[in-house]
């Protein structure tokens, strides 16, 4: 079976339902995306490691294996999800130390924020990606709009119309660089990740 690369787009979440997240995946060369749903503290764990200049004060669990895994000369250089069944899916992480590849078992969500942490290509089985993968409805213009995509895709994955956060978001605009730097030290001290991420998206505006 051949393997077909995945980069990440995204993630996606509700205020209307708790806990749903939507891992978005890209089809590398292609057009297919493959929408995973993920819990919490993985969103918030790989909305983290995206967004690199957003430290923790406190390592996370995976920056804790990424630390230990560093300690003991132990790489993941890749991962790939296997396999599909009824509706959940397996992945592998790919490791190695001291020359020996050791393949261990791990929740999709998990494996990928590793290998954001490790640099690490992802991948899937194309029959996975057949079976799983969905084309975006919209044509060329909706899809040029900002956040499109993800809207179609949360219809279609959740069934349910989702409010994307917009809580202080005009608060936002009106507030100088410097207000907001102030502002997103505070909210990456105090834990809150999602608030962090909205302000780190207004200060790369203005940039």
């Amino acid at each position: 079976m051949s393997l077909v690369r995945l980069n990440i787009k995204g993630i996606s979440y509700s205020q209307t339902q708790n806990g749903a997240y939507a891992l978005i995946l890209n089809e590398v060369g292609g057009e297919r995306k493959l929408p995973i749903v993920i819990g919490a503290f993985e969103a918030q764990s790989i909305a983290i490691a995206l967004e690199k200049e957003i430290k923790p004060p406190r390592p996370l669990t995976h920056d804790l294996f990424k630390n230990f895994s560093d300690r003991f000369e132990i790489v993941v250089k890749q991962v790939i999800i296997h396999k599909l069944v009824d509706g959940v899916f397996y992945s592998s992480l790919i490791c190695e130390r001291d020359g020996i590849e050791e393949i261990i078992d791990a929740r999709t969500s998990d494996a990928i924020a590793l290998a954001l942490r490790f640099n690490a290509p992802i991948f899937t089985y194309k029959n996975i990606l057949d079976k799983a993968g969905i084309y975006l409805k919209a044509d060329e213009k909706q899809r040029e709009k900002e956040g499109k995509e993800e809207e179609i895709i949360e219809e279609e994955l959740l069934n349910e119309e989702i409010d994307l956060p917009s809580e202080g978001t005009s608060d936002y605009k009106k507030m100088s660089l410097e207000e907001l730097n102030e502002l997103l030290s505070q909210a990456v001290n105090q834990e809150d990740y999602e608030k962090a991420a909205r302000i780190r998206d207004e200060i790369s505006k203005r940039k």
